[in-house]
């Protein structure tokens, strides 16, 4: 590693194979805290490449432990996080509103690195018990159209660093990472960034991988749909700014949608909006959101329509029944 860090240090960057075999020895344990967080320190100061990032990607689907789901085509809302927002769980609450649609959904989560409450924790406050599973993950999504993969325990080398990352409480480019390599390979994603720029990289990568992508960013700097302000949305087909009004019939304050100050808050908020008691402007967020993930599966002819079944979703109590489903299953 120290010959690593030397090189990076000259303002050198990695090639791809050079990330790959760097992430290959974190997730096989073979760097001390101390290198890794130096390593991870680089790309506080500068910006991670393409090749980098693609090494870095590579490395992980490496390692990763696979997962079968017997050829569902599953569905993953994410967001890079980081946008320094803290925002309640909005992609995840969205998870369980497309489920309740009949969508299913393989869920990637981890824990907030720089959030107060990240989709792991709420999960795991809510019940959930993390696993890989094969079976049961199966089971998870047969009964309750939606299972959830918490990160570390599919990927060594999160796992390695994720004490790190809590310890330095800001945004890392595993942030970046974390939606491109759902171990259920879903059919389709909806990811969430919080600038431009990875917007732009996540684009050119997500084309590289195929399959059908929705990639948001609102222009306020989050990582949702976040009614705000207006919305990029960039798909495979090319890209288009939508207002809060299109998108959500309303546009809301950012206190709206602030997630409370600990996990615990952060839960109750969370079944607060599912039972379909939420504000108006916590719902009109997670609908928009959940709308443009079933929007982008291509069943819905046109956005409204799948306004309307997230709303039919949330309003039946389908949604909250598929998070009732699914504890049930622990």
């Amino acid at each position: 590693m120290k010959k690593l860090l030397q090189y990076l240090f000259e303002h050198k960057t990695l090639t791809r194979q050079m990330a790959r075999e760097a992430l290959m020895n974190i997730g096989k344990g073979m760097y001390n805290e101390h290198e890794m967080t130096a390593f991870m320190t680089v790309y506080l100061m500068r910006s991670v490449t393409i090749d980098e990032l693609q090494g870095f990607r590579d490395a992980l689907l490496e390692l990763c432990i696979p997962v079968d789901l017997n050829g569902n085509k599953v569905l993953d809302i994410v967001g890079t996080g980081g946008d320094g927002k803290n925002t309640f769980n909005i992609s995840t609450l969205a998870c369980f509103i497309v489920a309740g649609a009949g969508q299913k959904v393989a869920k990637h989560g981890n824990y907030g690195a720089s959030t107060v409450s990240g989709a792991s924790n709420v999960m795991e406050n809510l019940g959930y018990k993390f696993k890989n599973n094969n079976i049961a993950l199966q089971k998870e999504l047969d009964h309750a159209g939606i299972c959830f993969l918490h990160a570390p325990m599919f990927h060594p080398a999160l796992k390695a660093v994720g004490a790190i990352r809590k310890n330095l409480g800001i945004r890392t480019f595993f942030n970046m990472l974390g939606p491109m390599v759902n171990p259920a390979a879903p059919a389709y994603q909806l990811v969430g960034v919080y600038n431009l720029e990875m917007a732009r990289i996540y684009n050119y990568l997500l084309q590289q991988v195929g399959g059908q992508f929705t990639i948001i960013h609102s222009l306020d700097g989050y990582d949702e749909i976040s009614l705000t302000t207006d919305t990029k949305v960039i798909t495979n087909e090319g890209e288009q700014v939508f207002t809060p009004e299109q998108l959500g019939k309303r546009m809301v304050m950012p206190s709206d949608i602030y997630g409370g100050n600990t996990v615990e808050e952060a839960a109750r908020i969370f079944l607060t909006i599912l039972d379909g008691k939420g504000t108006w402007a916590q719902n009109a967020v997670v609908l928009a959101n959940a709308a443009m993930a079933l929007y982008s599966t291509k069943n819905y002819a046109v956005y409204d329509d799948a306004y309307n079944a997230a709303v039919e979703s949330m309003e039946s109590g389908r949604a909250r029944d598929a998070l009732r489903k699914l504890v049930e299953l622990q």
